[in-house]
């Protein structure tokens, strides 16, 4: 049996008000319209989550929310606001269902994808990992709790402005 881990770091925030603080920052008209692109993307390519495990921070919720998708149960997570990879991993080896979105910040994100797969992907922005960067991994294993950094194949990487110039 395999799991499928859908993983998404939030779309471009706004730094309109310098005064705010970072966990109640929003997404800017960018990160909104590349989280729309994103969600088009999932739903074209049927990658469609069961699971939500989401950071708390207002840009992650905003991104989910406009992705356009529904997963039929949702985490929000405090400990994945600015997660490392090893946070994520055990966050993730919590999850029910079989494909899960998770959905945080970069820099852990971009190290976590790297960390789940046995081979990058072979895309020159995967090390970086922009806004909305999302990956697509899968694992030869029957339950979360015995996922385990370098099993996971990558089965797709994009980028938003990658997404938005092909679709119509």
């Amino acid at each position: 049996m395999s799991s499928t881990l859908i993983l998404m770091r939030h779309a471009k925030s706004s730094w309109n008000d310098f005064m705010q603080p970072d966990h109640a920052r929003p997404l800017n008209a960018r990160g909104r319209t590349s989280a729309a692109a994103m969600g088009k993307w999932l739903k074209n390519n049927n990658y469609l989550p069961d699971e939500l495990l989401c950071s708390t921070a207002e840009r992650t919720r905003e991104t989910y929310a406009r992705l356009g998708i529904t997963a039929a149960k949702t985490r929000y997570e405090d400990a994945l606001y600015h997660a490392g990879a090893d946070i994520m991993l055990r966050i993730l080896q919590t999850a029910q269902a079989n494909t899960i979105l998770m959905l945080g910040h970069n820099p852990g994100t971009a190290y976590f994808a790297e960390m789940l797969a046995e081979k990058p992907a072979n895309h020159p922005r995967f090390s970086d990992y922009p806004t909305c960067a999302t990956t697509v991994i899968r694992f030869d294993a029957a339950n979360w709790a015995d996922v385990q950094f370098s099993q996971g194949t990558i089965v797709d990487f994009a980028i938003p402005r990658e997404v938005i110039a092909t679709q119509p």
